[in-house]
């Protein structure tokens, strides 16, 4: 009986499970997203929240624990110092999942697991801003106004002017 064993197995033993949970967590941390199997994604949701808890904390002892779990020391050392200042006091839902539909080779459902943080939130607002650009010009186009010269915004002023004269005098 598997009474109150937390994980997935995964049709591995637990040697291999580890070292594959390993593997994974180290190349999200690693490049902040990461494409893997559905099954695969919701488990290394929970590895990785567990090891950026570790970061929060940040003492030695700390350290030491995310070391032994993930395979490469600069992407630990990276983790720790900007930690604190990325997911900030938030508790928890460090990652996000979207799913990508079924692979072609095997049409096993894929996810895209990405971290939550200041730098994603900063490359949403970046594109906001294009496609507001956008927008606008599109709507000129459909309100059916030809666009305007160099030459035009000069003559507004211009007009702009005289009438102002005229109003004064």
């Amino acid at each position: 009986m598997r009474h109150r064993k937390a994980g997935l197995k995964l049709s591995r033993k637990t040697g291999h499970l580890n070292s594959l949970f390993r593997n994974l967590v180290t190349s999200l941390l690693k490049h902040d997203r990461i494409r893997t199997t559905d099954t695969k994604a919701k488990e290394l949701r929970r590895w990785a929240d567990h090891l950026i808890t570790l970061a929060k904390r940040g003492d030695l002892h700390a350290r030491r624990q995310a070391l032994a779990i993930v395979q490469e020391p600069a992407v630990v050392h990276t983790l720790f110092e900007k930690a604190g200042e990325r997911f900030g006091p938030t508790v928890g839902g460090y990652t996000r999942l979207v799913k990508l539909g079924p692979r072609p080779g095997d049409a096993a459902p894929m996810t895209l697991v990405e971290l939550i943080g200041a730098d994603a939130e900063g490359k949403k607002k970046k594109k906001g801003k294009k496609k507001a650009a956008k927008s606008s010009a599109a709507k000129k186009k459909a309100s059916g106004k030809a666009p305007e010269s160099k030459d035009a915004p000069k003559e507004k002023e211009s007009t702009e002017i005289k009438e102002s004269k005229e109003k004064s005098e």
